[in-house]
């Protein structure tokens, strides 16, 4: 008989995410609870000034159907305003490097947040609960503090050399930050410490109250844009105001006889059903997991998935996305023949510097069917806190292409590309996997290997998701630790470029929930502080 289950990487919310379903809440209950809570428990991974993408499936409603909440530029960009800054672009694509961090750090760095509305939507019209009893649980994490957790920390003290600011710098930007996340005498809170954020509670009674319009046409916008204003920020109350979501049918692909349903761009399962496409020409299981060869084929086909999107994939309200081609079948048998004749692909970059993994991720699956996949982020957190409002802002101005005319170049009102793509796979018309991830650029490729893991290794979800991963979004092959170097050698000795993490779990946070003959088994992905449970 199937039970319910969530999963995601804060224990706390997917506690709370848990309740919800014992109280009587579906899936949809579920998972805003769990993303409400993320906010408060993981503020720099997500939040209600961020974006992302839902996919919710209800079959007894008879809805299947994506609630796609990008961050939109401001109305007061243009399409030039950085283009003589530019100091580099990140190595795997996921962002831009300008003079001074304008685009990174502060006021300027912050997209219209879609967050909040879309939770509010979703709840709203498919949830049985109370809204206010949803919001409750946030509110409640708020008042009493959260503790500051192994993963929290290790982003906290991440330094990458980059050029990118540091996560500690985000964190002192504001006088708010300053007082959430350092102590009297100035030194960073240290794990187990409690971070107390009374202004976030105050702002989480507001919305329980009255719903999302507080924060997009009330009181909380109006605090909101004249803080902008004040800092020279670039959105306005008007852009608030107008802000709506994007109701989206699920992009379609095929692998193995079994159908995903996953999004439409800007984000990223295009990459996806390309990417699978492209393997099902090949019999990965003969290989076997984790090869020499495995790594080759499957990193060239993440190759030229990458250059596909950094060359044709962006906004389609502003941008002609060849969706059918990247998908058909056509485009698979011309890719993988290159791959077999021994071609490498090319993945062009500017010097720069390593991804961001500033994203969270939510899967539930209720008792009767409802199936809930969101992935939502702050992107690179701005640093911004508003005075007595405690949630901090997006950074998403950082992934936008500052030079003018390309598929992510600045325009107002657009959508930058996201790797983002909660997933759910079916068989025989049944889910059978609810998956997705954060991990910025890398979010794809981390849940391309979960999928893989699971179909044609046969992996449950928990060793689906703490496999050893790999990854290829420029000329490099990146690898966990975990992967032995006789593995790894053969590669650069055919003159492979292969790049050594130190650290074993790596490429993206990935989280899912399988079911099979009507049980599920959930996978939280042990790089992160997460766990799934079964109600």
């Amino acid at each position: 008989m199937l039970a319910a289950m969530i999963t995601a990487p804060q224990p706390e919310a997917v506690e709370a995410g848990a309740l919800a379903l014992k109280r009587g809440g579906n899936a949809v209950d579920a998972a805003m609870t769990c993303a409400l809570v993320q906010g408060v428990v993981d503020p720099q991974m997500c939040g209600i000034a961020g974006f992302g993408s839902l996919q919710l499936y209800l079959p007894d409603a008879g809805e299947h159907y994506f609630i796609d909440f990008h961050g939109k530029a401001p109305s007061a960009v243009r399409d030039d305003m950085w283009a003589d800054l530019i100091e580099g672009e990140a190595p795997d694509g996921f962002g831009f490097i300008l003079k001074d961090n304008v685009n990174d750090l502060g006021y300027q760095s912050i997209t219209v947040p879609g967050s909040l509305k879309a939770y509010f939507e979703a709840q709203t019209r498919h949830g049985v609960m109370d809204w206010a009893d949803v919001v409750a649980p946030a509110i409640e994490w708020a008042r009493r503090g959260t503790v500051v957790r192994p993963q929290m920390l290790q982003f906290w003290l991440m330094e990458d050399g980059s050029g990118r600011v540091q996560s500690v710098e985000r964190l002192r930007y504001s006088n708010s930050g300053k007082d959430i996340y350092f102590n009297d005498d100035g030194s960073l809170k240290a794990l187990g410490q409690t971070l107390n954020n009374p202004g976030m509670a105050h702002c989480l009674e507001r919305i329980a109250k009255e719903g999302a319009d507080v924060f997009y046409k009330g009181e909380i916008a109006e605090q909101i844009a004249a803080d902008m204003a004040a800092h020279g920020g670039l959105l306005s109350l008007e852009d608030l105001n107008s802000y709506e979501t994007t109701r989206n049918e699920p992009l379609w692909g095929e692998y193995r006889g079994r159908r995903l349903a996953t999004n439409q761009p800007p984000g990223g399962g295009v990459m996806l059903v390309e990417m699978l496409g492209v393997l099902e020409e090949f019999d990965l299981a003969a290989m076997g997991h984790n090869s020499t060869n495995y790594l080759r084929v499957v990193t060239e086909v993440m190759k030229r998935a990458t250059t596909d999107k950094d060359n044709h994939v962006g906004d389609p309200a502003f941008f002609d996305v060849p969706l059918d081609r990247l998908c058909s079948k056509a485009h698979a048998l011309e890719q993988a023949a290159s791959i077999r004749a021994g071609e490498r692909a090319q993945v062009q970059r500017f010097t720069g510097t390593a991804e961001s993994k500033h994203t969270t991720h939510v899967s539930v699956v209720d008792a009767k069917g409802n199936a809930v996949a969101m992935t939502h982020s702050l992107g690179m957190p701005s640093g911004v806190i508003t005075n007595g409002l405690g949630f901090t802002f997006n950074g998403c101005m950082a992934v936008f292409d500052p030079r003018p005319g390309g598929a992510d170049s600045l325009a107002p009102g657009k959508s930058r590309f996201s790797s983002m793509c909660p997933t759910i796979v079916f068989e025989e018309d049944q889910p059978s996997l609810v998956i997705g991830a954060p991990g910025g650029t890398q979010i794809a490729m981390g849940v391309l290997q979960g999928i893989l893991n699971s179909i044609d290794f046969g992996m449950d979800m928990q060793h689906a998701v703490s496999a050893a991963r790999f990854s290829s979004t420029s000329n490099s092959i990146d690898v966990s630790n975990r992967i032995p170097r006789y593995v790894t050698d053969p590669l650069e000795a055919e003159g492979y470029d292969v790049t050594r993490f130190p650290r074993g779990f790596m490429f993206a946070l990935v989280h899912g929930i399988q079911i099979k003959d009507g049980e599920m088994n959930g996978g939280a992905d042990p790089g992160g502080d997460g766990m799934a449970l079964s109600v």
